[in-house]
């Protein structure tokens, strides 16, 4: 079985693009457009890793982190932020909810961005759906 992505990011084309680069790579993903769907699809599908922007409608990145890290059941899956906010209050107050990586997306090619999600499920050795 391929591991499972869940994608919650409201840019409809950011969110196509990375779906199609994660697929391309090997990855089986789900996508929310905002923070209630996020939480929801994170609870049903047990993702092995959960890619989340701060600027979401109905509930923001932090207010969805906060009840990953909270949740038995889901604080064990690790979150990539990706996001254009930059300030550092956000990355360490994301940091601080337990996010294990922090990209600022104009920063960074779609390869890139893969890559970085690669390395963070190979550094939380995830396991694969069954």
């Amino acid at each position: 079985m391929k591991h499972k992505i869940l994608i919650i990011e409201d840019d409809t084309v950011f969110q196509k693009v990375l779906s199609q680069a994660l697929e391309d790579a090997g990855f089986e993903t789900a996508v929310a457009s905002d923070g209630e769907a996020g939480i929801r699809l994170a609870d049903k599908e047990m993702p092995n890793l959960i890619v989340l922007d701060v600027i979401l409608p109905k509930k923001d990145g932090f207010t969805v982190m906060e009840y990953l890290s909270r949740s038995p059941k889901l604080s064990s899956i690790p979150v990539v932020v990706i996001t254009n906010l930059e300030g550092s209050h956000d990355v360490e107050r994301m940091m601080t909810l337990g996010a294990k990586g922090f990209l600022i997306k104009v920063n960074y090619s779609m390869e890139e961005i893969v890559a970085a999600i690669k390395n963070i499920m190979n550094t939380y050795e995830v396991k694969k759906q069954k």
